[in-house]
C-alpha cells in the first residue's frame, strides 16, 4: 500500500502573503457566533432562501411562491436568520421585504454550494 502521508514542509507561512488576516478566533465569542451562522445555514430550505436573496432582495410572499412553502414555513426561516444577522428586512408598506445582510454572506454560500458541486478527488497531487 502506497504511502499517503503529507510530505514535510518545505516553506514557513512567512513565505506565502496573506491577502487578508483573517479574523482572529480567540476572540470572546468569535467561535460561538460563527457556529451559530453555520448552524442557521445547515438547512436546505434556509440555504434555498439564501440563494434566492442573492440575486436581490424579496418580500416573504414571494420567497414562499418561488419555494412552494407556505408563509409561516417561511416566515420562521427567516425569523431565525434575521435572528443571526444573516438576513435584514424593511417594511415597503404592508410587505416585509427582506435580503441578505452583507456580502459575506453571499460570499459563504457561493463558496459552500462551489464547494459542494466539486468532483470530490482530494487524492490527486
Amino acid at each position: 500500500m502506497p504511502d499517503r502521508s503529507l510530505p514535510a514542509a518545505t516553506c514557513d507561512r512567512r513565505d506565502h502573503a496573506m491577502p487578508m488576516a483573517p479574523p482572529d478566533p480567540l476572540e470572546p465569542g468569535a467561535c460561538e457566533r460563527a457556529v451559530a451562522i453555520f448552524r442557521a445555514l445547515g438547512d436546505p430550505a434556509r440555504l434555498r432562501i439564501l440563494c434566492l436573496l442573492m440575486a436581490g432582495e424579496r418580500c416573504v410572499t414571494e420567497i414562499a411562491q418561488a419555494m412552494g412553502d407556505s408563509l409561516p414555513a417561511i416566515s420562521q426561516r427567516l425569523r431565525l436568520l434575521r435572528g443571526e444577522r444573516i438576513v435584514c428586512c424593511r417594511r415597503n408598506g404592508k410587505h416585509v421585504i427582506y435580503a441578505l445582510a452583507d456580502q459575506h454572506i453571499g460570499q459563504l454560500v457561493t463558496n459552500a454550494l462551489a464547494h459542494a458541486n466539486e468532483d470530490g478527488d482530494t487524492d490527486s497531487g
